[in-house]
């Protein structure tokens, strides 16, 4: 399969896969999502590939979703089963890594923020550079955090946590994210992807069977009541984003970005 958006390299046993909208900061945008998405699916059906990293570049990981596509969440032409069409694209890009059979581990230069911290957190493991943050704005933007990643915030970090990072949008550098447990692993920067080797390494030492067969015993376990907090996503994210305070705070976000 061939993508536009996404770099995908094949070694034994291991997948990397890289996000390339360098020009957009690698942004989230409908389109890269979608090929997350169906990178991820087919990534799946792989019984040869055994671990997968999913890195950006040494500017960032993402930058988080592309505001301009945002506007489709609040597109009042489109019909409510469009909207929540456009609206559910994170929730099941994140659903589709979380659901990988194989060990996923991400590696974060510079930044992750929004969009890129949720989809981090859909996978296994995350390796952070030292000099690198992490952010969840969705607030500060008038739009709720969705994607399914409050529930997975909650389990890394317990209900305290898991609303600092949400409700009062706290960046967080790479110790604090790694006590916390938000990150798993630190590394000089430049070395994220290094580590994130590494780890994959490791994995692939071990027996695979039993290791994906872990993997979905510690996820049932973990993730048993996540859809009960997330299934209403499409509907939150429509309705909030519409709002005019969600309009205005999109607006002054684009224009200091420009």
């Amino acid at each position: 399969m061939s993508y536009v958006h996404l770099i995908v390299e094949f070694a034994p046993r291991l997948a990397l896969v890289r996000l390339n909208r360098p020009a957009a900061r690698n942004a989230l945008s409908h389109a890269l999502m979608r090929e997350l998405t169906a990178c991820a699916r087919a990534l799946a059906e792989r019984t040869d590939i055994d671990a997968v990293i999913l890195t950006g570049d040494a500017v960032c990981f993402t930058a988080g979703a592309d505001l301009k596509d945002a506007a489709a969440w609040a597109d009042e032409s489109l019909s409510t089963v469009a909207r929540r069409e456009v609206a559910g694209t994170g929730f099941r890009m994140c659903k589709a890594w979380e659901e990988l059979p194989q060990i996923t581990i991400v590696a974060i230069e510079g930044y992750a923020i929004g969009g890129g911290l949720a989809l981090a957190l859909a996978c296994d493991w995350r390796v952070m550079a030292d000099d690198a943050f992490v952010s969840l704005p969705e607030i500060a933007l008038g739009i709720p955090l969705t994607w399914g990643t409050i529930p997975r915030l909650v389990n890394l970090l317990g209900p305290a946590r898991a609303k600092r990072a949400t409700i009062l949008c706290e960046r967080f550098g790479a110790a604090e994210a790694l006590a916390m447990g938000l990150v798993d692993y630190t590394a000089p920067k430049g070395e994220a992807l290094a580590t994130a080797r590494e780890l994959a390494a490791r994995t692939l030492a071990m027996p695979a069977a039993a290791v994906r067969m872990s993997k979905e015993s510690v996820n049932a376990a973990a993730l048993a009541l996540n859809h009960v907090s997330g299934y209403m996503a499409h509907d939150q994210i429509a309705l909030a984003s519409a709002s005019p305070e969600a309009r205005a705070a999109r607006a002054a976000a684009l224009k200091n970005r420009k």
